[in-house]
């Protein structure tokens, strides 16, 4: 058991693999709750859960005004959150399969916060929808609408690979080879046709984070790296820089130059990765792993 355990926190804390964290948390969560409330539940009798009650009051994310004022952590809390086995199970499917083709051009530096705030993204548009448009504010004034899940989340990641590598080829099981772009248009148009079924405030929620990713990658590419520039912020800075001079010759860093990798990024988003070539792709490459350094 012990060696399991630890296993388990190198995985998640020590291996550096970002995607491995999110999966993890979100799946602890899951379990911790769910298996509290089935236990419960054995005593009290079915659908009497306090447990989960109590969560669904305090961590997922409410359209009411005055009710997210004293629940002012709920849009981080509500992301990690899942209403069923298949609702998580989808979630975390996707967000490895694309957070792994993301991580492969970009590193890792960027995943956790491009989940972050494409979550936040989605709850904000979903607050804002509900609380403007008239539609939903008849229903926000009973103070039930609440969103659950890493939908959001996950659709940023999906949206901003998609946006970076449009031409990227998966094999889906029953259909075969289908380009990036298609899956998130599908998902797009999926999500805006059913803002007028019941899950509306969930559509919303994943429409705000498939902008925050589209926005993220355009922006990426014209230079302006909003999450790793927050990351640098959060960087221990080195106390004591040692230069030496050997022969007047100086040893440069194998990264490449940012422009560089600009340049590659908006050709793979006009003509698609097979469109670069060797020295090209060696570069990104290379940018890759000083990303994940």
């Amino acid at each position: 058991m012990s060696t399991l355990w630890k296993d388990i926190q190198y995985k998640l804390l020590k291996s550096g693999n970002k995607l491995s964290l999110l999966i993890g948390i979100n799946v602890i969560v899951y379990l911790g709750i769910n298996i509290v409330a089935v236990i419960e539940q054995l005593f009290t009798g079915f659908g009497n859960s306090a447990v989960l009650a109590y969560t669904n009051e305090y961590l997922l994310l409410p359209a009411s005004l005055p009710k997210l004022l004293y629940r002012f952590w709920t849009p981080v809390t509500y992301m990690f959150m899942h209403a069923g086995i298949f609702h998580i199970l989808f979630n975390m499917l996707w967000l490895y399969w694309m957070g792994q083709i993301f991580e492969e051009y970009l590193g890792n530096k960027r995943t956790i916060g491009l989940y972050l705030f494409g979550g936040l993204a989605g709850g904000l548009l979903f607050i804002a929808c509900y609380n403007l448009i008239p539609a939903f504010t008849s229903i926000n004034a009973a103070a039930t609408s609440v969103v659950v899940g890493a939908s959001a989340s996950v659709m940023a990641i999906i949206i901003a690979t998609a946006t970076l590598l449009p031409n990227y080829t998966i094999q889906l099981i029953l259909i075969g080879p289908v380009k990036l772009k298609w899956i998130a248009l599908f998902y797009i148009v999926i999500d805006f046709l059913g803002i007028a079924g019941a899950n509306a405030g969930g559509e919303i929620a994943h429409l705000g984070g498939a902008l925050f990713g589209f926005i993220y990658i355009k922006q990426m590419q014209r230079g302006n790296d909003w999450i790793l520039g927050i990351n640098k912020i959060f960087e221990r800075k080195p106390k004591m820089k040692v230069v030496t001079n050997s022969g007047g010759q100086r040893k440069t860093s194998g990264a490449p130059k940012q422009e560089d990798v600009d340049r590659i990024l908006d050709k793979i988003s006009g003509s698609g990765y097979d469109s670069l070539t060797r020295q090209e792709k060696e570069t990104l490459f290379r940018a890759s792993n000083n990303n994940e350094g």
